[in-house]
């Protein structure tokens, strides 16, 4: 009888353990790359000191979102491409391009990297994160409206989505065009990402 519990006790053991890990296997981190056809970062900018709100995007973006939705822990990596800046308008496209502002031909990258932060029921509602622009890094948080992984009703992968937004001040980065004119310094920036589960 003695001999017949520990087998019984140590098969319990095992099993527990598979559990376990089974368990531990499923709460992995899950990588997802960034969708570059529907993912344009925003942004809303002054002009004229209170004149105007002129909005524009960035129509080249890439990186990647990790998440681990058990362990309430996931990191992003955005690389915008500031040459593909997008105001609806030629002529405020170049001269934000040009040394005056962003300076793309010396910056051409603008990269946002963070931590998901503050997850309920699984999604995270902010970012910890740093802007590096105009070859300046400073930290950025973002607080996030929107976080939904699903699958794809048409390609059938796994994706993720989000809609996160924040505010910084431009001439901390070095780009205070317009500044000694009135113009206000802060920025709107909003990060519409859609991501896929990476193969």
């Amino acid at each position: 009888m003695k001999i017949a519990s520990i087998i019984r006790y140590s098969v319990k053991s095992i099993l527990g353990a598979a559990v376990l890990a089974g368990s531990v296997a499923m709460a992995a981190p899950v990588k997802y790359n960034i969708d570059p056809a529907h993912t344009y970062p925003s942004f809303e900018v002054d002009h004229m000191g209170g004149l105007s709100t002129w909005r524009g995007k960035f129509n080249s973006t890439s990186g990647t979102v990790t998440v681990d939705k058990e362990a309430g822990t996931g990191n992003l990596e955005v690389k915008i491409d500031t040459t593909s800046i997008d105001f609806g308008h030629d002529k405020m496209n170049a001269h934000t391009k040009s040394p005056d502002m962003l300076d793309v031909e010396k910056f051409p990258t603008a990269t946002y990297t963070g931590k998901l932060t503050n997850f309920k029921n699984g999604a995270p509602t902010e970012v910890d994160g740093t802007l590096e622009l105009h070859g300046v890094s400073k930290p950025v948080k973002l607080k996030i409206s929107q976080f939904l992984c699903k699958q794809h009703p048409m390609s059938k992968k796994d994706v993720c989505g989000a809609d996160a937004s924040g505010t910084f001040n431009r001439d901390d980065f070095g780009v205070g065009y317009g500044k000694q004119m009135g113009f206000k310094q802060d920025v709107v920036l909003r990060i519409q990402v859609e991501a896929a589960k990476a193969d």
